[in-house]
């Protein structure tokens, strides 16, 4: 472990004092990171500290701790260290393999050099070295050539089928060794992008076109290959598909082109190229749901027959995963698009390494001029860049060219042979790590191993030598410091152990559990021995906690220069004050209009009203909030107010002389009195007026109360007799009704009978009104 040692001074287990702390192993840095020296302390525990020192044996002073030996060359030689005492471990570098940069007939070149390097470094010291970049002539270049076969390009695909031989005579140009492929795409057979319906998938273009394939996804139709003739011949196999929404499925494609390396052919020490032309959008990783595709893109092969078998079963890639997986297998993109999609293809480019944008004519009659054209502007421009960096380790990267970018991640130059001056910086220490540089869309690396030099370089740790005078014969020396023997511990081995074990020991000198001498000063014999300040003044207390040197200050002055620190608290002179010494001892600026200091109501500190209980300053008058005296200094108290008010000096007056408000109160015999208060020096003392007229009220009108007793109760006597008598009316009124339905009741039954009498009797009743019509029978008989 490093840690940054910032000057002056870091801690080292609640040390005030560089150097920094680490278990075994330590390393101290500083800003000025080529200065640093080295050196290596023993104290009285198990472990032993690594340090920047001279290791000279009477290099400190008394007092002084081994600290002082972690310093700059220039301190440490003034100091009195010898130069050739002074440690200081510097970078190395080492190039393990450095081949020359060539090219041969066969493909295989070299255009990156060195091809390893071995680093051995400080934790943060930087080094840099440089690496040369050549772009070979006649590499191998592998084009596979990805169109949308949707049937708004249908026009497209005429020409694209007679483009064998302009494409491979442009490819000529640029080296004898070059392959091409095709692949095709649509997108994913599942609504709402293709019709699902059985013959629409089968023909999803219109009726009238009779050169239609099925549906799909994509396809890969033709391996790469460096035969014109098997280009065309396979192009011309294929035919216009079709699917419903604009957006293509082109990402789909281009993810299962560049994973599937074995499947389309990919040279491993070719220039890769893919070359897309749509004239569409794309879909993209989360479009997938609205076919009820969850499942994410796993950046997978999954060809099967030549075609994507996962199309409908997984999500779209992402423009991410798809940026990695084409900077993973060294794949460059030309995206030879349309004018309408030509802007979103740009921002496309922007997050897909080496990839350029052209536009296609209506027909695509112009892609080999726009391949030719973006595959010249890919090649001209080197970008060097890395993978994963181990932890706490910085890259920079500063081409040496005209028209370079100096970047923390990349470094990119616009000439085809170039130099790169890249730094490496280790921030902790680390063994055996490394990582790998190399330029985008090319296979040429230059692999970096790491480790660090974090153990000081004067003495190897080993068995205990011959005893030193130095260390009181108990001890060897090791790096100018004493190494005891078993059973003595100390800077000079002067403690003898006895029979106490040395936790024993070390924790009587360590205050409430804390830091050993809080930090300054060595723990011997049980008891702290401390150290100097660094004014040359010493510290002190049993636990070293004292010192005379960090006072709080005042105009840049410890104690304001008016008094004395004092283990770290101020001691002021005579006429003096304040945390700092920085007041006057004085109350002249607290005293009020009527000689009392802060009203009695506070306390002057460095000429000043220190107010208690909510009152405020300068002079603690007004105190907004408290409780209103009005309210708490009155009261019906008639046996014992001179005890409640003893704090009130009152007068009874017959007009206010105090300006402060009215107050009322009722007294014990039920009157309003009006009062005012003016609260005299102190905190509870006040002084009242009290008016000599109270507002008493009234006595009762007795003869009133009667009269209105006896109205009341002559009034609800009335209103009982009314309610009694509604009561006995809506009873009545009850019966009679059920009088009534009964008496209906008895009338039906009459009638019932006579009506059954009349139906017996029709006949005989007929005749006798044929006889006589004025007969009372008759009358009777017909009224019924």
């Amino acid at each position: 472990m490093v840690t940054q040692c910032s000057p002056p001074q870091v801690l080292l287990k609640g040390l005030s004092y560089c150097p920094c702390y680490s278990f075994s192993i330590q390393t101290c840095v500083r800003a000025d990171m080529k200065k640093m020296m080295c050196f290596k302390i023993y104290y009285e525990e198990e472990f032993s500290f690594f340090f920047l020192l001279p290791f000279m044996q009477n290099f400190t002073k008394a007092g002084e701790q081994d600290a002082v030996r972690c310093n700059t060359r220039a301190n440490l030689i003034s100091a009195g260290c010898q130069e050739n005492e002074i440690i200081s471990p510097a970078n190395k570098l080492n190039i393990a393999k450095n081949d020359p940069l060539s090219a041969s007939e066969n493909g295989q070149v070299v255009q990156m050099r060195p091809q390893k390097i071995d680093l051995d470094l400080r934790p943060g010291l930087p080094v840099s070295f440089n690496v040369s970049f050549k772009a070979a002539e006649g590499h191998p270049v592998d084009l596979y050539y990805l169109m949308d076969l949707s049937y708004s390009m249908r026009d497209d695909l005429a020409n694209v089928k007679v483009l064998g031989t302009d494409l491979f005579a442009a490819l000529r140009k640029i080296t004898k060794h070059a392959r091409i492929g095709f692949g095709a795409f649509v997108d994913k057979t599942v609504l709402p992008y293709t019709n699902t319906n059985k013959e629409k998938l089968l023909k999803p273009c219109d009726e009238n076109d009779q050169q239609c394939q099925a549906a799909f996804g994509y396809r890969h139709v033709l391996s790469l290959t460096p035969n014109k003739n098997d280009f065309e011949a396979e192009v011309k196999k294929q035919f216009i598909s079709g699917n419903l929404d604009s957006p293509e499925g082109s990402l789909d494609a281009m993810m299962q082109a560049a994973v599937c390396e074995d499947k389309i052919g990919w040279n491993s020490n070719s220039t890769r190229l893919i070359v897309l032309t749509t004239d569409a959008g794309f879909h993209m990783a989360g479009d997938g749901k609205l076919a009820g595709i969850l499942e994410p893109n796993d950046e997978q092969c999954h060809m099967e027959n030549n075609l994507y078998v996962k199309s409908t079963e997984m999500d779209y890639p992402s423009v991410g995963q798809l940026a990695t997986q084409l900077e993973k297998n060294r794949i460059q993109t030309i995206f030879a698009v349309t004018q309408n999609v030509e802007s979103v293809y740009k921002e496309l480019s922007k997050m897909i390494p080496k990839s350029e944008v052209g536009v296609l004519s209506s027909d695509s009659k112009n892609v080999v001029e726009l391949i030719e054209g973006a595959y010249n502007a890919l090649s001209s421009k080197v970008t060097i860049t890395h993978d994963s960096l181990p932890e706490n380790v910085r890259v920079v990267y500063r081409p040496i060219c005209s028209h370079g970018e100096k970047s923390e991640n990349q470094g990119v130059c616009d000439q085809v042979r170039v130099i790169f001056e890249i730094t490496v910086t280790a921030d902790l220490c680390m063994e055996n790590k490394f990582f790998t540089i190399s330029p985008r869309g090319i296979k040429d690396t230059l692999t970096v191993t790491i480790n660090t030099t974090c153990k000081c370089q004067c003495d190897t740790a080993g068995p205990i030598g011959d005893p030193h005078p130095h260390c009181n014969m108990r001890g060897s020396i090791s790096c100018g410091i004493c190494r005891c023997n078993k059973g003595h511990v100390g800077q000079f081995c002067s403690c003898k152990i006895g029979d106490k074990d040395e936790h024993t020991l070390r924790a009587s000198c360590q205050k409430d559990n804390g830091t050993k001498c809080e930090g300054r000063g060595d723990c011997v014999c049980g008891r702290c021995e401390c150290h100097n300040t660094d004014s040359g003044s010493q510290y002190y207390g049993p636990y070293c906690e004292c010192d005379d040197d960090h006072c709080e200050k005042y105009q840049n002055q410890q104690c304001g220069g008016n008094g004395e620190c004092r283990c770290g608290k101020c001691e002021c002179n005579p006429g003096f004050e304040g945390s700092t010494c920085q007041c006057k001892t004085s109350d002249e600026a607290c005293r009020t209009v009527n000689n009392s200091v802060c009203n009695g109501r506070g306390s002057c500190k460095c000429n000043q009203c220190e107010c208690r209980g909510g009152y405020q300053r300068p002079h603690c008058l007004e105190c907004p909030g408290c409780t209103d005296p009005c309210q708490t200094k009155s009261g019906p108290f008639k046996k014992n107010c001179s005890e409640a008010c003893k704090t009130i000096s009152s007068k009874i007056v017959e007009k206010f002389t105090f300006t402060s408000k009215e107050c009322k109160q009722k007294d014990s015999e039920g009157c309003w009195m009006t009062f005012k208060l003016v609260q005299l020096v102190g905190e509870d003392n006040y002084e009242a007026e009290i008016r000599k007229q109270r507002e008493c009220p009234p006595p009762p009108n007795f003869i009133a109360i009667i009269r209105g007793s006896v109205a009341a109760v002559h009034l609800i006597g009335i209103l009982l007799l009314m309610l009694i008598k509604l009561l006995r009316y809506m009873k009545d009124l009850k019966e009679f009704r059920k009088f009534e339905n009964e008496k209906k009741k008895s009338k039906w039954a009459e009638v019932r009978h006579h009506s059954e009498l009349f139906v017996q009797t029709e006949i005989a009743v007929t005749h006798f009104r044929l006889v006589s019509l004025d007969s009372d029978c008759v009358f009777v008989l017909v009224s019924c």
